[in-house]
Parts: C-alpha cells; sequence; structure tokens
C-alpha cells in the first residue's frame, strides 16, 4: 500500500538542479544553497538532488513583490 506521502510524491515532476538554476535565471550553486539552508527542499537522489517542480513554484510565489 501506497501512503499519501509516496503517493505525492510518485505524481510529482522533479527538477535536477540545473533546470531549477535555469528557470530561476541563477548559478547551480545558488541553487545549492538555496538547498542547503532549507529554504527549497530537495531530495537526495545518489550524489544529486532532485526538487519538485510544486515546491519550486511555492517558493517563487512566496517571495513574489509587487512593484510599485
Amino acid at each position: 500500500m501506497i501512503s499519501l506521502t509516496q503517493s505525492n510524491y510518485a505524481r510529482a515532476r522533479f527538477l535536477t538542479v540545473a533546470e531549477v538554476a535555469d528557470a530561476l535565471r541563477v548559478s547551480n550553486m545558488t541553487v545549492y544553497r538555496l538547498i542547503n539552508s532549507g529554504a527549497l527542499p530537495a531530495i537526495r537522489v545518489g550524489k544529486s538532488y532532485r526538487l519538485r517542480e510544486e515546491d519550486v513554484d511555492k517558493y517563487l510565489a512566496d517571495r513574489y513583490t509587487q512593484a510599485g
């Protein structure tokens, strides 16, 4: 039986650090710093990280500010 948490991860779209860096227009090192600080949750797969697209979208939405 698959738990609710496992089910959510099974349907999630995962991005590499390089894909996230490209989308945010920052360096790979910046993404690693966000992961290490806890600002961006990530899953370790072997020696690399994968980030849920939903978590990246939430990170951006939480930091959105209206220019005035």
